[in-house]
């Protein structure tokens, strides 16, 4: 069977799925194992998250993973990612990131366990706790996979529950640009280096009220514009938000929305090849972008214009009280 070690690995699980003419039926999964509790397994395969209760678990165990980026890559991308996403109170743990930002987003109010604590796993988990307590928030650890499967195993281990699977894809440059519609009645992605109310308006339908950190995390960044996209009568249908940084100048994008009434006509597309278009005459070659692996149709739309999965994270939240 498998144990807390093996999350954050690739495993195959074959499950008991029923039973005909006297004969136990079979399934077999196969997919990283995201997390591991006393009733239940949870595996990310390609076609999805699926979650097995133990008792239905006839074998299970750790197969060969697939082809991984280097550690050295992920480490890059995921320090980009934090540049483009800039939580005002930051906090280093060895080369852990410890952020604060008012509870706004996962990413902006999670410590990054990437690299090195400079201390035990265990004692940098307490300083993690104890780090968030003194600023008034829960504890969460932004663990990327597999690369921190033993932080994520540790703090399994110690009761952490996990918020939904989050997939970092990446493409090139090039590719995004290729998706832009060749078509000539599409409204034009306008860009500018503020957000404007309008912007932040169609952004809160979505994310909620933006507190004062919300604002300081969009615009805290050099290298950053604000993509909106109006219609014939001057309605706000579209917007995103670029960024491009660290060394391997990579384009993030974030906050893609498109109001309803405008989706399903390329208009998304045409955002993403606008920041791509910016984002080339700041030097970067490629793109990534975050996404809950749960929301299927943003999923489905980033892989037509050439995202594949870089990496995965898992936000873990510590037990409360």
């Amino acid at each position: 069977m498998l144990r807390r070690q093996d999350v954050g690995h690739r495993v195959v699980v074959r499950r008991i799925v029923g039973v005909s003419q006297e004969r136990t039926l079979y399934s077999d999964a196969l997919g990283e194992l995201v997390d591991l509790t006393e009733t239940e397994l949870t595996i990310a395969t390609e076609k999805g998250t699926l979650r097995v209760p133990l008792h239905e678990v006839h074998r299970a165990k750790r197969v060969p993973a697939a082809r991984r980026p280097p550690a050295a890559d992920v480490i890059d991308l995921e320090l980009a990612a934090n540049d483009a996403w800039p939580a005002p109170i930051q906090s280093r743990l060895g080369s852990w990131i410890l952020r604060a930002a008012g509870n706004w987003t996962g990413r902006a109010n999670s410590a990054l366990a990437v690299g090195d604590p400079d201390r035990t796993l265990e004692a940098a988990i307490d300083a993690v706790v104890e780090w968030y307590a003194a600023h008034g928030q829960q504890p969460l650890i932004n663990a990327p996979m597999p690369l921190a499967a033993p932080v994520n195993a540790a703090l399994g281990e110690r009761g952490w529950t996990a918020r939904p699977l989050t997939l970092v894809q990446t493409s090139s440059i090039g590719s995004l640009l290729a998706a832009i519609p060749a078509r000539g009645d599409l409204p034009p992605v306008e860009l500018a280096d503020s957000p404007g109310e309008d912007w932040f308006a169609m952004v809160a339908e979505h994310k909620g009220t933006l507190p004062p950190a919300a604002e300081r995390i969009l615009t805290g960044v050099p290298d950053v514009v604000f993509a909106r996209v109006h219609d014939a009568g001057g309605d706000l249908i579209a917007v995103a938000r670029g960024a491009v940084t660290g060394p391997g100048r990579w384009l993030g994008i974030s906050l893609l929305q498109t109001a309803p009434a405008a989706r399903r006509r390329g208009i998304a597309q045409q955002v993403m090849g606008g920041l791509a278009q910016w984002a080339t005459q700041r030097g970067s070659t490629r793109a990534y972008l975050q996404v809950e692996e749960r929301n299927t149709a943003a999923v489905a739309l980033y892989g037509r214009v050439g995202f594949t999965t870089h990496h995965t994270y898992l936000t873990r939240e510590a037990p409360l009280g």
